[in-house]
């Protein structure tokens, strides 16, 4: 589905992507490390379906003691770790994205840890702006505003003047809470979950244009 009524005639000062299903595509890798997780750790797979889009760091201690928490965290950071190492796909439309946006004016905001980041960027080759939030980077994670708020103020716009993109309801609300607009894009939801200003099924089907009005974002 494609709906970007909200957005014409408007224009942005920056763009704020998620990474995950929304530039890069680690859902298999991810789901496959965090199904064996749930296996060594005696957590029904079904538990996590209703975390998605949420930082480890909140979705473990979500499902286990708090005093298994810690050996938890890092378990499933060293299993992500090592199905990124596998390759990553770039989703469609992400190099010419963010090609066609000024480096001042993107940012990444994602639930990954910095290292977890790192080699997720390594292992999809992401041509990654300079600006990047990570989860360790906030005190609260989405879907609180916290992540939005650095990345717009890293860039040093308001973020209601911020679009923001994003896969999952977790991070549209993160985004809306900070005041973004926001795009929902991608298939790693169901769509009546995609609480959005907007709605495309990728980036492929977007063009960001840079003009001294700010950014407009319109139909290929």
């Amino acid at each position: 589905m494609i709906d970007l009524d909200a957005l014409a005639g408007r224009t942005f000062d920056a763009v704020l992507f998620d990474m995950d299903g929304t530039l890069i595509d680690s859902m298999a890798g991810s789901l496959q490390a965090w199904a064996r997780w749930a296996t060594e750790h005696g957590v029904d797979p079904a538990h996590l379906a209703d975390l998605g889009g949420r930082p480890a760091a909140q979705v473990v201690p979500a499902l286990l003691t708090a005093d298994r928490v810690a050996d938890a965290l890092a378990r499933i950071e060293h299993l992500e770790h090592e199905v990124a190492a596998d390759g990553i796909e770039l989703l469609p439309g992400t190099v010419e994205a963010l090609a066609a946006l000024p480096p001042d004016r993107v940012a990444i905001v994602t639930s990954c840890t910095r290292t977890l980041l790192a080699a997720r960027l390594a292992g999809s080759r992401l041509p990654h702006p300079r600006e990047i939030v990570t989860f360790d980077d906030v005190e609260h994670g989405k879907p609180a505003p916290d992540p939005f708020l650095l990345g717009a103020q890293r860039l040093g716009v308001d973020p209601t003047r911020c679009l923001a993109v994003e896969d999952a309801p977790a991070g549209l609300a993160s985004a809306r809470a900070a005041g973004c607009t926001t795009l929902a894009v991608g298939d790693t939801h169901p769509h009546d979950e995609l609480d959005a200003d907007a709605h495309a099924p990728d980036l492929s089907h977007l063009r960001f244009t840079a003009g001294p009005g700010g950014i407009a974002v319109s139909l290929t």
